[in-house]
């Protein structure tokens, strides 16, 4: 089969998903989305990767990445046939280990995405989940493709944006960029940072929703926000309604992947901020209205 973009990919079927709701979560990045994972992972009837984040499409359309998602699939499954013992025991107790070697063979076979959940289904499956904030900047060539993905399998594609206060969840990322490379002096650097394309493709959230409402029927698609997911179950409620799932509380705030690095934000870098990224906050203004959160800056 071949997709709007030209792409081929095989139209191996895996009966298992077909007519199951998929619930692709497309971002944004420091988002809770670990926190969503494990609340969709607790429930019977949702399927999820032990990977959390697959990074499949971005892997295919690279242009805003922030790493190689293909060597670094390469990297997880290496660090697993390191470890000690004997790795075809270790393949078969650790899912991880298993969802790695999954992994790695998207590399070089499209079908092996479908086949990762397939694989994973249980006879309680009625939704699959792919949780990974990287599919926000894979444009409108991506998100086609995508669609046309999903239409081989005949699956019930679902995807969900989440959205936080875009200066707040900025100053998150390059927290957490810090965290991560110490050596890099991202806090330091941060006038580089907020004029980084791949930075700011992550914050462009009116980019993203526009092209996720021309491409895919409004009644396929959820829009959340980070700051009323935790406030009352309302938000978890809809989300559950639009995956097709009975409603379960979710626990208190435990937080996932959080950022240890902590560092108010200094005036300067809130007010550089703010002014970059206004337009982002008029869209969302615009486009949602009365469900922006009171406690959005702008």
């Amino acid at each position: 089969m071949q997709g709007m973009d030209g792409k081929q990919f095989d139209r191996q079927m895996f009966p298992v998903l077909q007519e199951k709701t998929f619930l692709l979560c497309v971002g944004a990045a420091k988002c809770a989305t670990s926190w969503l994972h494990d609340y969709l992972g607790s429930k019977p009837e949702v399927t999820v990767s032990p990977l959390k984040e697959v990074h499949f499409f971005d892997a295919r359309y690279p242009v805003n990445a922030l790493g190689d998602a293909d060597d670094f699939a390469m990297t997880r499954l290496d660090f697993h046939l390191q470890q000690a013992g004997r790795a075809a025991t270790n393949l078969k107790d650790r899912p991880t280990f298993q969802a790695s070697v999954d992994r790695a063979q998207m590399i070089y076979d499209d079908s092996a995405y479908f086949a990762h959940f397939a694989r994973l289904c249980t006879g309680e499956t009625t939704c699959c989940c792919d949780l990974t904030p990287a599919y926000s900047v894979i444009g409108a060539d991506g998100f086609h493709f995508v669609r046309d993905f999903f239409a081989s399998q005949d699956s019930n594609l679902k995807p969900l944006f989440l959205m936080r206060d875009p200066v707040d969840r900025f100053w998150s990322q390059l927290r957490h960029m810090q965290q991560m490379n110490p050596d890099r002096d991202v806090i330091g650097n941060w006038r580089n940072a907020i004029t980084a394309p791949a930075l700011l493709a992550r914050a462009d959230y009116r980019g993203v929703v526009t092209t996720l409402d021309r491409i895919f029927p409004s009644e396929k698609l959820l829009y959340l926000f980070y700051e009323t997911m935790f406030e009352t179950d309302h938000a978890l409620r809809d989300l559950c309604s639009f995956a097709e799932l009975p409603f379960s509380p979710g626990v208190p705030m435990r937080v996932r992947n959080e950022t240890t690095f902590k560092a108010a934000i200094p005036e300067r870098v809130q007010a550089a901020l703010l002014h970059t990224l206004r337009p982002q906050y008029e869209f969302c203004r615009e486009r949602f209205g009365a469900r922006i959160p009171e406690t959005w800056l702008s």
